[in-house]
């Protein structure tokens, strides 16, 4: 059982980051514009209304693409995989997941969980002497079974044996997930790490400080193909693109945090 206070920690870094997002960002910049103008300062007023317009229009234009494409084309994707051997296990990262009773698992993960338990799978059957080991725990307790639970249901009814999968269910972020498998693997171990692209390197980041070494499996990647850029309506603002430079942003303010705190 953890202490109460791991929960309010982690709901307080998860608070912080969501404030330093991109458009509650944009909203704190329109609204001080507001006020700005309302307190008869018209000119400064409309210099931070026009800059949080700026500001929200670069995010939901392709540019947010590139910023994202500097985390996810940081490594490779894991699709020839004959050249490894002697891989000790899989281990799929937690993300997001709302529990629904009566419906499948496909309906309780959110699109990244759902999409790394996908490919967690496909290297598990590729691996058949390979443990998959699941991550993911939850911090309400109002909530019926952690995601790790969740994750190895997904897994068993996609064909993995149950006597194959490892269940971790007490990480409530990566880098506790990273403790978890430092704990579980011990040193030196052959393991392929599976998360979404541009989780990636904080991921690995996080892993390389406690001492492992995975073989990165990136996974759902969002950058648009080059087919996609040829096309001329990608390039129109839209809640698409703003969406790609939120996870960008995240990203890289995880990582700036783990530089500073290391």
């Amino acid at each position: 059982m953890r202490c109460g206070w791991v929960e309010v920690y982690f709901a307080f870094k998860k608070l912080v980051g969501a404030l330093f997002m991109p458009f509650p960002v944009f909203l704190v910049l329109f609204v001080t514009g507001l006020g700005l103008l309302l307190a008869a300062r018209r000119r400064a007023g409309l210099v931070v209304i026009w800059g949080s317009l700026v500001f929200l229009l670069a995010l939901s234009s392709p540019l947010s693409d590139r910023w994202l494409a500097m985390l996810e084309d940081r490594y490779p994707p894991l699709a020839d995989i004959t050249d490894f051997q002697g891989i000790d296990a899989v281990v799929v990262l937690g993300g997001g997941w709302s529990p629904e009773p009566g419906w499948p698992i496909s309906s309780q993960l959110t699109v990244s969980s759902a999409i790394r338990l996908m490919e967690g799978v496909r290297l598990a059957v590729a691996f058949p002497e390979a443990r998959l080991i699941v991550s993911g725990g939850s911090s309400d307790p109002d909530r019926r079974d952690p995601l790790a639970h969740v994750l190895a249901k997904g897994a068993q009814e996609l064909g993995i044996p149950e006597d194959r999968i490892v269940i971790v269910d007490t990480p409530l972020d990566t880098a506790d997930e990273a403790r978890a498998m430092a704990d579980l693997l011990g040193p030196e171990p052959d393991f392929l790490l599976v998360t979404t692209a541009a989780h990636m390197p904080r991921a690995m980041a996080h892993f390389h400080h406690v001492g492992l070494e995975p073989i990165p499996a990136p996974t759902q990647r969002r950058t648009m193909t080059t087919l996609q850029r040829s096309n001329w309506m990608s390039w129109i603002p839209s809640p698409d693109n703003l969406g790609k430079a939120g996870v960008a942003w995240y990203e890289f303010l995880g990582l700036l945090a783990l530089e500073l705190d290391h």
